[in-house]
C-alpha cells in the first residue's frame, strides 16, 4: 500500500497526531451532520473516512490513443467529480449513515467503489471521464473546470442503469423546476428518478467574494448536501464541510497505484480498497478558495426535492444577511445563443458512451472564466504535495 502524506497540513499520518480538526467550540458540519469538535473527534474522522477518496493513480492502461498511464498533474478535477458522484451513490444506495471500515465487504458498497476503478470497463473510471471530455472539447490530459466535469458526469450516468441516478446541471445560476421535473418524473407511472443536482457558480473573478461565504456554509448544513467541487488556484479539491471560517476537504493530489478491488477476497484487493479512504480531512479558509465551484445535492424522492427548494428559499434566498447564490424559477427563459456558439456546439466531437449536448452562451462564458486561471503543468505542478512509491 502506498505511503500517503496529507497535501494541506503536511503531517506524517503514521507518526504525528494530525491537526485535521481544530480544538474549538465551533460546530463541525459534514454533509448535513453536525459534530462537537472536542467530544466527537473520532466520529468526525470516521465520517470523513467513509467518503470515497479518489486520487491520482499510476500504472493504469493508457487512456484512448494517449500514452498517459497516470493522471498526475491533470486529473484532480476529474477525481473530485468521482468523489461527489461516489458520495451521491453511497447516500442513495446505502444511506447517509453508512460507515466504512477496512473489513467492509457489503456487496452494494463494492458495486459502487468498483465503478471508479481505473479501467476501460468501469462506468466512472478516469478513462470514461477523460474520453467523454472530448465531447466537451477537452483532450485527454487537459484541465477540466467544475462545470465541464459536471456535464461529463451527466452524460455518463445515462449509461449506468444500476446507479438509478440522473444528473441535472443548473446553468446560469438558475434552478428551473420544470427542467428538473421533466428529467426526474417518469411519464408512465409518475415515479421520481433520484436526482443529483449540480449548481456551477462563479463567486468572484480572481478570488471568492466574501459576501457569499455564509451561504456556502449554509449549504453544508442541508441533509441533501453531497459536497462541493472546486479548489484553490491550480488545484481541484472536494469540499465536504466546514468548521468556523474554514472549509474541510479531501485532496486528490496523492499518487497511488492502480488495481482491482473486486470482492475483497485477496489481500491486494483489501489493501487497494483502503486507498479509497482517508481518515483526516484538510482545511482551507473560505477566502482562499477559487471562485469557480459547483455545489451538489441529492434528492432521492420528489418530496426531498420540494423540501430542498423550501430550504433554499428560507435559509439562503430570502434569509436576512445572506447573499443568495442562485435563483429558483418555474420555467427558464429561452437563452440567447450566438451564431459562434451554435457553430461551436455543432462541431463538438462524439465519444463513446456519448449523448447530444447543447451549450448556451452563458455556459460558454463560464468556460472562459475558468480559463482565467493558469492551467496546471503536467510534469511538476504538484510535486511538493506528493510522494510516489
Amino acid at each position: 500500500m502506498d505511503y500517503v502524506i496529507d497535501a494541506y497540513v503536511g503531517y506524517d499520518i503514521g507518526t504525528v497526531e494530525p491537526d485535521d480538526i481544530p480544538k474549538t467550540d465551533d460546530t463541525v458540519w459534514l454533509l448535513g451532520k453536525s459534530y462537537n469538535t472536542i467530544q466527537e473527534l473520532e466520529f468526525i474522522r470516521r465520517d470523513v473516512q467513509s467518503k470515497l477518496w479518489c486520487t491520482y493513480r499510476r500504472g493504469f492502461i493508457p487512456i484512448g490513443n494517449s500514452q498517459l498511464t497516470t493522471d498526475k498533474g491533470w486529473g484532480c478535477m476529474l477525481r473530485c467529480g468521482q468523489m461527489v458522484l461516489g458520495q451521491a451513490l453511497i447516500m442513495l444506495h446505502l444511506g447517509r449513515d453508512f460507515f466504512w471500515t477496512p473489513e467492509t465487504k457489503d456487496p452494494t458498497y463494492l458495486e459502487i467503489v468498483n465503478r471508479f476503478e481505473d479501467n476501460r470497463k468501469s462506468p466512472y473510471s478516469l478513462h470514461q471521464i477523460a474520453l467523454m471530455g472530448d465531447s466537451e472539447d477537452k483532450k485527454v490530459g487537459e484541465w477540466f473546470g467544475p462545470n465541464t466535469v459536471a456535464q461529463v458526469l451527466k452524460k455518463l450516468v445515462k449509461f449506468d442503469e444500476w446507479s438509478k441516478l440522473v444528473i441535472h446541471v443548473a446553468l446560469d445560476n438558475t434552478i428551473a423546476i420544470d427542467e428538473i421535473n421533466q428529467l426526474c418524473i417518469d411519464k408512465k407511472d409518475d415515479s421520481w428518478k433520484p436526482l443529483l443536482l449540480i449548481i456551477p457558480l462563479r463567486l468572484g473573478l480572481n478570488e471568492i467574494n466574501p459576501i457569499y461565504i455564509d451561504a456556502l456554509k449554509k449549504c453544508f448544513e442541508f441533509k441533501n448536501n453531497c459536497g462541493m467541487i472546486g479548489g484553490k488556484p491550480n488545484q481541484a479539491l472536494y469540499f465536504i464541510g466546514y468548521v468556523g471560517d474554514e472549509a474541510l476537504y479531501l485532496d486528490p493530489h496523492t499518487v497511488q497505484r492502480s488495481g482491482t478491488i473486486g470482492s475483497k477476497l485477496e489481500q491486494s484487493e483489501i489493501e487497494l480498497d483502503e486507498t479509497f479512504h482517508q481518515k483526516y480531512a484538510s482545511r482551507i479558509n473560505f477566502r482562499s478558495m477559487d471562485p469557480s465551484l459547483a455545489i451538489c445535492f441529492l434528492c432521492t424522492t420528489r418530496q426531498e426535492f420540494n423540501d430542498l427548494l423550501k430550504r433554499f428559499q428560507d435559509d439562503i434566498i430570502n434569509a436576512p444577511n445572506i447573499q443568495s447564490l442562485f435563483e429558483i424559477t418555474n420555467t427558464r427563459q429561452a437563452p440567447w445563443i450566438s451564431s459562434a456558439t451554435t457553430s461551436t456546439s455543432s462541431s463538438r466531437k462524439n465519444s463513446v458512451p456519448n449523448d447530444s449536448f447543447e451549450i448556451t452562451a452563458t455556459e460558454a462564458l463560464n468556460e472562459e472564466f475558468e480559463e482565467l486561471q493558469p492551467k496546471p503543468v503536467l510534469d511538476d505542478s504538484d510535486d511538493e504535495f506528493e510522494i510516489i512509491v
